[in-house]
């Protein structure tokens, strides 16, 4: 009988170990995702690195309204909706002409990481190190969202419900944001970027670079769209 009970403990320990490492695995991977969410955002402010002074050297729009250090973000020439030319960039100020970066999803991320360190991306180690390259590949990956789920491309407005958007908020956001969205006076209020829905959901499920905004990715996504009306 000992032994039947020393080897259904063994049993038991090795599997704890075996699906505990595989949760913890699964939530390290996440966090990654989240913060390449955040380094494709912005990521001289996430990763506080020199901010680039020139225009990228793949930007179309030389000396354009978003040159200089604005060209070197990730979301400028391929959106917050990740379709580049072919989603909201497609015309107006962003428009560079330029493919998203649908066509990665579910790639290898190292083979993703390669290409941004090749041409035309070309980041230096001093800009993006190992493991900033890495977390953003993962992003392009894994992190993708498919954001016409949640907003409607015609008009550009959430597919949320306001009721529980509000719900959310004063629970989940109101404590920094403030019930008017003005709290933090650092940063625009929300009221002034609630129109760019792609970009508050990149922001609402990655968090904010380089601020203790908590990433909601880890809920279901609904909530952000809530939150976004």
């Amino acid at each position: 009988m000992t032994s039947y009970w020393q080897r259904y403990l063994a049993i038991a320990s090795l599997s704890f170990a075996i699906f505990g490492s595989f949760g913890t695995q699964a939530a390290e991977e996440e966090s990654a995702i989240t913060r390449g969410g955040r380094l494709y955002d912005k990521w001289f402010a996430e990763n506080k690195a020199t901010k680039p002074a020139n225009d990228h050297p793949a930007y179309p729009k030389k000396g354009g309204q978003y040159g200089k250090d604005t060209s070197w973000r990730c979301k400028e020439c391929h959106g917050w909706d990740y379709k580049g030319k072919d989603g909201a960039y497609k015309t107006g100020g962003h428009s560079t002409g330029i493919k998203g970066i649908t066509e990665y999803l579910g790639k290898d991320p190292k083979a993703i990481a390669a290409l941004l360190r090749g041409k035309p991306h070309e980041y230096t180690a001093a800009q993006l190190s190992d493991k900033d390259i890495a977390d953003l590949a993962l992003f392009v990956s894994k992190g993708q969202v498919d954001v016409t789920k949640y907003v409607d491309v015609a008009t550009g407005k959430p597919k949320g419900n306001g009721a529980k958007g509000e719900i959310y908020f004063n629970t989940l956001c109101s404590g920094c944001h403030g019930s008017d969205g003005k709290k933090i006076t650092t940063a625009p209020s929300l009221g002034s970027v609630a129109g760019n829905a792609y970009e508050m959901m990149h922001k609402v499920l990655n968090g904010q670079p380089a601020e203790p905004m908590p990433a909601l990715r880890a809920l279901d996504h609904q909530i952000a769209a809530d939150i976004v009306v």
